[in-house]
């Protein structure tokens, strides 16, 4: 399953085990409710496959009700794009910068770089048209702090949605960054030593049974699980400290 995959850390390539996430939020809270192993050597699916087959079964088999898919734009394939609309929810998500889009028929396919945006556009957004894509969407050009541009883009009605309400739920997609620090951090879920694949599977699922452990518990006493976990190992070493099971002398 090891393979050259993307690093965020390292903004390069590097040798791992690639996972693909699906987490549900609801206001501030927010769990892992399916993961996928990326081995397209193994079972010939793509990122994009696993994707769709994850959505589709949270609506069909897990009955989750939520009406709006966050995700970056590594999955803002026009296949995904087309399946959120078909199951009827709304989708928000970025665009990479090579994405053409059409404002009108008689002007053909344009760069984003090349729209000239108005005060009222930019508060309100744009109807565009993306390339094999049989509906038309909204795009929002959002500002970041650090004065980074993000091309936005939703299947919602116009007017019915504004630049600071889609740049607020498209923060809130990264909510899975901090599931994969909190799985690295916790659980340990990178230091597995196996060589075997199915060994290698089972410690992952290990960790998520682990890390919604720590969640459980940090939900009903008001911590964070960063702080359950370090007041787990506490209280173990006083306890070691008071009454070690194995001790440094043994008397004669």
């Amino acid at each position: 399953m090891v393979k050259l995959q993307y690093s965020g850390n390292t903004h390069g390539l590097v040798k791992g085990i690639g996972i693909v996430n699906l987490v549900h939020t609801h206001q501030s809270d927010y769990h892992p409710i399916d993961f996928r192993v990326y081995a397209p050597d193994m079972d010939g699916k793509t990122k994009n496959d696993h994707f769709r087959e994850m959505l589709r079964q949270a609506y069909e088999q897990k009955g989750i009700q939520a009406q709006t898919v966050l995700f970056d734009s590594w999955y803002a394939a026009a296949e995904n794009l087309k399946f959120i609309h078909r199951l009827g929810k709304f989708f928000v998500t970025t665009l990479k910068e090579n994405r053409l889009v059409s404002l009108t028929p008689e002007q053909g396919y344009i760069h984003l770089q090349q729209i000239e945006w108005t005060a009222e556009q930019l508060q309100n957004g744009l109807t565009v048209k993306l390339q094999k894509i049989p509906f038309k969407v909204q795009l929002f050009k959002v500002v970041t702090t650090h004065g980074d541009i993000d091309w936005v883009i939703t299947n919602r009605a116009p007017g019915s949605i504004n630049t600071q309400v889609v740049q607020n739920e498209n923060k809130v997609r990264w909510v899975i960054e901090q599931l994969h620090r909190e799985l690295k951090q916790l659980t340990g879920i990178e230091r597995c030593q196996c060589r075997k694949q199915r060994a290698q599977r089972n410690h992952f699922a290990c960790c998520y049974q682990a890390w919604l452990s720590l969640k459980v518990i940090a939900k009903k006493i008001g911590k964070t699980l960063y702080q359950v976990k370090h007041n787990l190992w506490s209280d173990y070493l006083r306890n070691e400290l008071r009454d070690p099971h194995i001790r440094a002398y043994q008397p004669a």
